[in-house]
C-alpha cells in the first residue's frame, strides 16, 4: 500500500506542482487513515470501501474539527483519482462519501491599536527586536502567508523600488508593494541585525534565527504568540490573522477586490470575496455604535 502512496506524493509534486507544505499535508493525511484502515483489517488499496471511508470520518469526529476531515477527504480522493487513471483501480469509493457541512465563519483580525501595539513591541536597539519588527510590519504589509515569510529570500526583496515577490503555492510569483514602514524596518534589519546574527555564515534567506540559520514556519508562530503576549492581544494570534487584518483593513480603506486578489495571490476571486462580508460587518458595528438613530 505504501508503494503506490509514495508514487501519487511524487505524482502531485512533480506534476501539479503542489507546494512541499501541500504535499506533506496530503502524505499524513493518507498515512493516517492507511493505518487506521490496516488495524481494521483492509489490506490493500482496492480493497477499501466506502463504508471504510465513512467508519474513518465517525472515528475521528471527536477530534479533528469539520474542516480538517474535509481536507482528508479531499486527500484520499485525489489519491483514489490517481489510482484510477494509472488503472490500478476502476473506480473510487470516495466519490460517493458526502463532504461534512460546515460553517467556517467570518476570519478573526486585529483592531487599528491592536496592530499598532504589536508593531511596536519589538525592541528596536537588538538583532531579534529588528528582526521581529520587520517580519511583522511585512505579515500586516503584505499580507503574506507564513510559508512565504519564512522562505523569503535578498533577492526577492526590491527595497529601492518598494516591493517584494512572494512565491506562493505551485511557486507561482507575484509582486506586492511593501508600503515606506514595512520598507524601513526591513532596511534596518538588514543593513544591521541580520548582518549581526549572520556573523562569519552565508545564507540567502532573510529572516534568520540565533545559528544564523532560516528561521521555520513553527518559529516565527511562536514569535508572533510571544509577542500578541506582551502588546496585551487577548485573541489567538497567528501569521494568518495578520493576513487577515492586512485584507480587511485594505477594503475597509477602499482597495478593490481584484487588487487585492492579485496581492494575496488567490487562484479564485471568491477566496477573495469573504473579506467583503468581514468589512461589511465592520460597518454595521460602527453604524449601530455611533448613529444617533440606529
Amino acid at each position: 500500500m505504501d508503494r503506490w502512496l509514495d508514487l501519487f506524493l511524487n505524482h502531485i509534486t512533480v506534476e501539479k506542482g503542489l507546494s512541499p507544505n501541500t504535499v506533506a499535508g496530503y502524505g499524513g493525511d493518507l498515512q493516517e487513515m492507511l493505518g487506521y484502515f490496516g488495524k481494521h483489517g483492509v489490506s490493500s488499496w482496492e480493497a477499501v470501501s466506502r463504508e471504510d471511508i465513512v467508519s474513518y470520518l465517525e472515528s475521528v469526529s471527536g477530534r479533528l474539527s469539520h474542516r480538517s476531515k474535509a481536507r482528508r477527504l479531499a486527500a484520499l480522493r485525489a489519491f483514489f483519482k490517481y489510482l484510477e487513471r494509472t488503472g490500478k483501480m476502476s473506480g473510487s469509493p470516495a466519490a460517493l462519501v458526502r463532504f461534512p457541512k460546515f460553517n467556517p465563519g467570518l476570519p478573526k483580525t486585529l483592531t487599528g491599536r491592536e496592530v499598532d501595539a504589536l508593531l511596536a513591541a519589538p525592541a528596536a536597539g537588538t538583532p531579534l527586536g529588528q528582526r521581529d519588527r520587520a517580519m511583522l510590519e511585512l505579515l500586516y504589509a503584505t499580507g503574506l502567508r507564513v510559508s512565504e515569510l519564512a522562505d523569503l529570500q535578498l533577492d526577492q526583496v526590491h527595497l529601492e523600488a518598494g516591493y517584494l515577490v512572494a512565491r506562493g503555492k505551485g511557486d507561482k510569483e507575484r509582486p506586492v508593494p511593501m508600503g515606506e514602514p514595512a520598507g524601513e524596518a526591513l532596511q534596518i534589519y538588514l543593513r544591521d541585525g541580520r548582518r549581526r546574527l549572520l556573523k562569519d555564515g552565508r545564507s540567502r534567506e532573510v529572516f534568520l534565527n540565533r545559528r544564523a540559520v532560516k528561521l521555520t514556519r513553527q518559529g516565527i508562530w511562536k514569535i508572533i504568540k510571544q509577542y500578541a503576549l506582551k502588546s496585551g492581544i487577548r485573541q489567538n494570534l497567528t501569521p494568518h490573522v495578520l493576513r487577515h487584518s492586512f485584507a480587511t483593513h485594505l477594503l475597509e480603506n477602499g482597495a478593490d477586490l481584484r487588487s487585492l486578489q492579485a496581492m494575496l495571490g488567490h487562484a479564485d476571486i471568491s477566496t477573495t470575496q469573504i473579506y467583503t462580508h468581514v468589512a461589511k460587518k465592520r460597518l454595521k458595528e460602527v453604524h449601530l455604535k455611533f448613529h444617533p438613530r440606529p
